[in-house]
């Protein structure tokens, strides 16, 4: 028993890239992206007509960005009141977008998580026929 769950830890720590090595700056890129993920950066959004280079929608405050769609961006903002609002921003050929850090964020370079979510790890058995 004691064998599975090494070999099952190993593997999630190889998976997440725990025991390979990073550089300083790739944590730190890390932790600041979990930070304002998690409403803690102050930042400005602003979509680019790069035709007129003129700013056509702008969003300034604490937000995370899902920007893992070409053609959209989301964006859910963090209300004075508890609440969320999210924007959904289309983007064509002529225009772009940048993200500005504002204030900055504290973070711990040497901050790390693994998290275990049980349900989502498939028992396996390792057996040595010879």
């Amino acid at each position: 028993m004691k064998k599975k769950i090494l070999v099952v830890a190993t593997a999630v720590m190889l998976a997440t890239g725990a025991l390979v090595g990073c550089t300083e700056a790739s944590q730190v890129s890390n932790n600041v992206s979990q930070e304002a993920d998690n409403f803690n950066v102050l930042r400005r959004f602003a979509v680019i007509n790069t035709r007129t280079d003129k700013v056509e929608f702008e969003v300034v405050g604490a937000f995370s960005l899902d920007a893992s769609d070409s053609k959209k961006i989301s964006l859910i903002c963090e209300m004075e009141d508890g609440t969320y609002k999210k924007q959904i921003i289309g983007l064509n050929r002529d225009s772009m977008y940048v993200i500005e850090d504002l204030g900055g964020a504290k973070v711990n370079k040497y901050k790390y998580e693994v998290n275990y979510i049980p349900e989502s790890i498939v028992p396996f058995t390792i057996t040595n026929k010879k």
